[in-house]
């Protein structure tokens, strides 16, 4: 009975260990990918400006990029 009691908790250990890790480097992984890949770029930002009814000036949408890159960092 003293044996199977370690094993099991051996077991829960090693869940909650992996558990663990896995969520860190799953966490690392997004972050790189999505610093690589934004969800949104210049183009959308445009049509989306576009679609509200207002012209977008180049300026206007590099301030939208820089407060989006400041959200992601």
């Amino acid at each position: 009975m003293g044996a199977f009691l370690i094993d099991l908790l051996q077991v829960l250990v090693g869940v909650i260990i992996g558990a663990i890790i896995g969520f860190f480097v799953a966490r690392k992984y997004m972050k790189k990918y999505m610093k690589q890949n934004p969800p949104i770029n210049e183009q959308m930002i445009k049509a989306m400006m576009t679609q509200m009814g207002r012209t977008p000036s180049q300026k206007q949408v590099n301030q939208m990029m820089k407060a989006m890159n400041k959200y992601m960092d």
